[in-house]
Formats: C-alpha cells, structure tokens, sequence
C-alpha cells in the first residue's frame, strides 16, 4: 500500500462532514477520463509516511475534523484493515470511494465496521463498461459491491457523465441496472459532469468539452423515478 496524497480538508469529499482526504496510489481500471492519473507515480513509502506524517495528522486535527475519505486510484486494490483500525482508533468516521470490482474486501471491512459511507463509480451501461474502463471486467463483481453497498445506511452511486461516452439511453440503463440488482429504488445517485483537468490518463480526453449542468438536468429528469433522490455536480 503507497499514499500518493493528502489533501488536509474537504467539504465536499464526505457529504455533510469536514474532513481529510487520503489518496491511495494505484488503480486496476484504466478509464482515460480519470483525474487522478496516479499509474506510473511514485508513491512514498506507506510506513514512513504513515507514522510521520498521516497518523501525526489526524492525532492533530481531532478536534476539527469529523472524517477521513480514503480515495485513489482504487484504494481497495491495496487498503490494508490495520490502517482503517488505526483511523477507526482515533474516532474518525470512514469513506471510501471505491470502483466496485473488490467487493470481498469491501465486504470485509464492512462487516469489521470499519467504513461508515460508501461512494461507488458506476462507469456506464453494461455492454459499455469495458469501452470505458479499458480492461476485462467481471460485472458479476460489480454486481456484489452494487448489492452490498445498497443496504448501507449511508452510501451513494456515481456516474461521471461525458458527452459522447454517455447518452441519455446510457444513464437510464444504468438506472434499471441498479435497481433490478439493488432490488429496490437506491437512496441516491450523483450525476457527476466530466472537466478537463490538468492531468488525464488519456490526453485526448482533452479535446471533448466539459460537462454543462443543462445536460446533467435532462438526464436527471429522465432518471428520477428511479432513486430516491438524484444530485447534480457540474
């Protein structure tokens, strides 16, 4: 496990907490879209960083700080349940952001109470999944995680929409998908609008324009039997 990371605060990571957020390096999908491009990145070393620098941190911030969100890449790839105890020891409430193909991990850690909130990337429709994540996948994985995070108490599914990767047919397939797989309506879904970053793991990503909030609105109107309740990101 290498952190890559450490953004000290954030207001929008946890919803309706302040808390940190920790980026784990690596990530087993290949989605040329992703802001954190963090593949071929050197990480530091997670023991010195660990006991220098992260643990230091939040022994500091406990007054302040509510949560940590442990993001990536994908941190299930490589997050250790030593490192989640030790958080946990602290009293900090847990959120990981997650692609879903682990959920044997996620499961565990789950069961151990070592995740308070869960935010799953569902990437596209079925049959677009590998078009968009660049690598075989096993849905059925997906699936587990989809089924597993559903009976969460706090827990939310995303969709990072980009025009031409996505078309409303899309979104509304990956609605009926969640819910025949969750067995009920799921308690939210993000529409998240694509933005052209900096860094992009696929530099032709660049070329396609940002997400607008009209678009992300008509999708939401055509979904919106389908949750409980949908939010909009632009």
């Amino acid at each position: 496990m290498k952190i890559l990371g450490l953004q000290k605060v954030t207001l929008i990571d946890y919803p309706e907490k302040i808390a940190c957020t920790l980026f784990i390096f690596g990530c087993n999908f290949r989605c040329g879209f992703c802001h954190n491009p963090n593949l071929v990145v050197e990480g530091k070393d997670f023991e010195e960083y660990l006991q220098k620098e992260i643990f230091e941190f939040l022994k500091s911030r406990k007054k302040y700080l509510e949560g940590i969100c442990i993001t990536g890449g994908e941190p299930l790839l490589t997050l250790k349940k030593e490192f989640l105890k030790k958080i946990k020891e602290l009293g900090y409430l847990i959120k990981i952001d997650t692609n879903g193909s682990f959920p044997e991990k996620l499961k565990e850690f789950i069961g151990e109470g070592l995740v308070d909130f869960v935010a799953m990337d569902i990437k596209n429709s079925q049959e677009k999944y590998e078009k968009t994540i660049n690598v075989k996948i096993d849905l059925t994985k997906i699936e587990e995680s989809i089924k597993l995070i559903s009976q969460l108490k706090n827990y939310e599914f995303r969709t990072t929409i980009i025009e031409g990767l996505h078309e409303i047919k899309d979104v509304e397939k990956i609605s009926k998908w969640l819910n025949e797989v969750a067995g009920k309506k799921p308690e939210k879904f993000v529409l998240q609008g694509f933005k052209k970053e900096a860094k992009l793991l696929d530099e032709d990503f660049k070329k396609i324009k940002n997400t607008g909030e009209e678009f992300l609105n008509e999708i939401k109107e055509k979904i919106k039997n389908y949750f409980k309740e949908i939010k909009v990101r632009a």
